[in-house]
């Protein structure tokens, strides 16, 4: 990077004022990058609900802070309340698969839940623990600023979307919502589909449009 650095110097002492745009660009991303660090160190530390005296480990989110596509969830199960990782499980599996199908890792997404503490026994979580933990899920949304949002399962999609609160995933999935810069796709939960493989070719249409949308294929 010091090596890049010196480089847009360079030519900017030659005269090449549009590095001067890409390097702010670069100096944003880094500072993004930062937020995103601190925006964790502050949620590692939230007790704000009930779900930090039950939980082993906050469960923040992982992937590339500059993507265009972002996963939210609705909550960290066992697996991911033991790793402190989202979506690692036999549903984290099962996306990662469906990631593979069209050459994506998924180091190249960021991947998150709605709340990031796990609800004891894997229970919904409730309108309280949303409306407590929302905020950092917003935040995390205004830093990485994604083009596509791929909502998995009707409490994410419901939530970002500020739905009525018995709105059924079947009702919305696949339909592109846009709200403020990015577009939001509701789609079915990876959990769901280990219950129910006929959704498994409409979740992944719903992927592959994501994935167009953000320009990653």
């Amino acid at each position: 990077m010091d090596k890049v650095q010196q480089f847009i110097k360079f030519l900017n002492e030659m005269g090449y004022e549009e590095i001067k745009i890409e390097g702010a660009f670069m100096k944003e991303k880094e500072n993004d990058i930062s937020a995103l660090e601190k925006l964790k160190e502050e949620v590692l530390k939230c007790k704000k609900c009930r779900l930090a005296e039950t939980r082993h480990n906050v469960v923040f989110g992982e992937g590339n802070p500059k993507t265009n596509l972002m996963f939210i969830g609705e909550a960290p199960g066992e697996q991911e309340d033991l790793q402190g990782r989202p979506f690692v499980g036999r549903a984290g599996q099962l996306l990662t698969r469906f990631l593979n199908l069209f050459g994506i890792e998924r180091e190249r997404v960021y991947i998150t839940n709605i709340v990031k503490c796990r609800p004891p026994k894997n229970r919904n979580p409730k309108p309280d623990e949303i409306k407590t933990c929302y905020p950092y899920l917003n935040k995390q949304i205004e830093i990485i600023k994604p083009k596509v949002i791929l909502c998995l399962g009707a409490f994410a999609a419901r939530t970002v979307l500020n739905l009525p609160e018995k709105t059924p995933i079947s009702k919305i999935r696949g339909q592109e919502f846009k709200v403020k810069d990015y577009i939001v796709i509701p789609t079915f939960h990876p959990a769901y589909l280990l219950r129910n493989r006929r959704g498994e070719t409409d979740f992944q249409r719903d992927l592959e449009v994501a994935l167009r949308i953000a320009g990653m294929i």
